[in-house]
């Protein structure tokens, strides 16, 4: 049974009947159970509505209801269409639509005896949802920790591989700020780099959607700025510690010798030096504390990062703080130049196990840090600087492979096309928005198979990866005003609310009163009770890589049992790392996502034709 919950400042959804596991009237004599899958956050009235049917049996099916929950009166008979066939633990599957009705209410699927859960149809769905979501950033702020109203690692740090810069290994260094990655305590600057830059834009993009609820030290109470901006600007703040002068750039801050368990961020200590923790400098070589080596070949994909989000956040605070713009703008100036002195991607370091955010590309990360140098400046020589990155890598690699080391090609999506591609005209313009098509169109060749128009693979941190592509799918939608894959978008933005095998939402808390995670592999919630709201977890793996990863083993019976497949598994479980645990980055991501999508519902765009 999952635990309900009331959230302020969050629009809970009216659940007013929960999934029957009933057999349908038209299914075979031994009742085999069928599902029907939603997203629990509800649809817009002029939205696509789209709900997944699975069956354990292979009978098929010729139509179904959409009910008003209320009066239990049928509003709408749709036929189901095209049989997707078997599909994870279910023997057949079809996609039900019902795009076509748009009355406001509460309602839910029925097909025979089956039903769905209740979901609500309203111009107001998505409202307070991206706000939502940036709890979880506060709550993994370090030094000062809103949420625990407390401090954490003020002794960062200490440096290694940095006497080349002139500081020998041991100097002391101050980095404290920014935010946890994970439900461990390591600090990357790739990932925070990355998590900046998708607030700053989506505060950009869609500034009426955020709200001001917070001081900029996390703590409740307005201070004239949304909150989202405070948010960045917390990133923006521990970004300019890691690179303090044009010739230092740091990489990270601990390293995974903090895997040695669970323990609040105040009590972290594990590095011999009392509180202090490593912070490993950029020298665009392979590094190893121990007995694994990266496979690092130059500064530019984290160096690049840093540009990009200074350059964004000087834009935005030109008119607030002109001082602070001034003083980003230099920095991005630095950091790209420390990009271009050894071309090629850096990794994170790993000490005692062989995992680690494998980054192999970069041209990725300098077409946008030369895109947004190009906004900042309007200087041409960084549109052709942009251009000439953007061609060297069109597609992201694991669109078209279908497959991906940890982090491998980071960060999953090329948001330098949709950046560049805004400020370009005429066939330049179409050259770059083509790049996009072509990569949803890898994908969409997978989706299209099965009901759930799932193309996305189920490596570790999948949901990262939906995310992201949702919003390829997105942005390719708003530069081209091509409505070809609008079902795809949606389905992988449902897929993170429930529809999906688990029937199951990713987002910790999000809706108030849906099946969302409860028992995720978090210190917070582990240790102290603490709901990580807002937090999205990594998502379903292989069934092959859940089955190979080092130290995994649940800790109580696996609820969704009856969903696991060969294909994929996911489980609500403290003890599964590699599905259930919450990242810094995808949920920054998805604050982006949910932001469109509440901006979307009140006809905003951010990109002109």
């Amino acid at each position: 049974m999952q635990m309900m919950r009331v959230h302020r400042g969050v629009l809970a959804i009216f659940v007013v009947a929960v999934l029957i596991g009933q057999a349908c009237s038209s299914l075979p004599k031994n009742k085999q159970e069928a599902y029907i899958r939603i997203n629990q956050l509800g649809y817009t009235p002029k939205g696509i509505k789209v709900v997944v049917l699975g069956m354990k049996s292979s009978q098929k099916i010729g139509e179904f209801e959409l009910v008003d929950a209320r009066s239990n009166k049928t509003v709408f008979n749709g036929d189901a269409g095209e049989a997707f066939g078997a599909y994870g633990p279910f023997q057949e599957s079809y996609r039900l639509r019902f795009s076509q009705f748009t009355d406001t209410g509460t309602f839910y699927i029925r097909v025979g005896k089956s039903r769905s859960q209740a979901f609500r149809i309203a111009s107001d769905v998505y409202k307070g949802a991206a706000d939502f979501a940036l709890r979880y950033l506060r709550q993994q702020r370090t030094l000062f920790n809103p949420y625990l109203k407390d401090s954490c690692h003020t002794h960062d740090g200490f440096t290694l591989y940095a006497a080349q810069a002139g500081l020998p290994d041991s100097t002391k260094i101050d980095v404290g700020g920014g935010w946890h990655d994970a439900s461990d305590y390591l600090q990357y600057s790739t990932t925070s780099a990355n998590a900046t830059y998708h607030l700053l834009a989506a505060y950009r993009d869609f500034p009426e959607v955020f709200g001001d609820d917070k001081q900029a030290n996390g703590l409740d109470g307005g201070n004239g700025r949304a909150d989202v901006l405070d948010e960045a600007k917390w990133g923006l703040d521990w970004l300019l510690k890691m690179h303090p002068e044009p010739h230092l750039l740091f990489n990270q801050i601990a390293d995974d010798r903090d895997h040695a368990g669970m323990r609040m961020p105040s009590e972290d200590s594990l590095y011999g030096r009392g509180y202090e923790r490593p912070v490993y400098f950029i020298d665009g070589k392979p590094q190893q504390r121990g007995k694994f080596v990266n496979n690092t070949t130059g500064t530019s994909s984290t160096a690049a990062k840093f540009t990009s989000a200074f350059n964004l956040g000087s834009a935005l605070f030109e008119t607030i703080d002109k001082e602070y713009a001034d003083h980003l703008r230099s920095k991005a100036i630095s950091a790209y130049a420390f990009a271009k002195l050894m071309p090629g991607a850096t990794q994170t370091v790993s000490v005692k196990s062989p995992y680690i955010y494998a980054e192999d590309n970069w041209m990725d990360d300098m077409e946008l840090a030369a895109a947004t140098n190009w906004l900042v400046t309007g200087q041409k020589q960084f549109a052709d600087e942009a251009l000439h990155f953007a061609r060297q890598e069109k597609i992201t690699p694991w669109l078209e492979t279908d497959t991906a080391a940890h982090y491998q090609w980071y960060p999953f999506i090329n948001i330098g096309h949709y950046e560049l591609a805004k400020q370009l005209r005429g066939n330049e313009r179409e050259e770059i928005i083509s790049y996009y098509k072509e990569g949803i169109e890898k994908v969409w060749d997978r989706a299209s198979k099965n009901a759930f128009y799932r193309g996305v693979p189920f490596i570790w941190c999948s949901n990262n990866l939906t995310v992201s592509f949702a919003m390829q799918c997105l942005w390719y939608r708003n530069l081209s005003s091509d409505e070809a894959y609008s079902e795809l978008e949606q389905a992988n933005f449902d897929w993170l609310f429930g529809c999906n095998p688990w029937g199951t939402g990713m987002v910790y808390g999000l809706p108030a009163d849906g099946d969302t995670p409860t028992d995720p592999h978090s210190a917070f919630t582990h240790l102290g009770n603490f709901p990580i709201d807002g937090g999205l977890v990594d998502g379903p793996v292989y069934g092959s890589i859940f089955n190979s990863l080092i130290g995994i083993q649940l800790v109580k019976p696996d609820e969704y049992a009856p969903f696991q497949s060969n294909l994929a598994v996911y489980h609500d479980d403290y003890g599964d790392y590699s599905t259930n645990e919450p990242t810094m980055d995808g949920t920054a991501s998805l604050v982006y996502l949910l932001a469109s999508k509440e901006g979307e519902s009140r006809g905003e765009t951010p990109v002109k034709k």
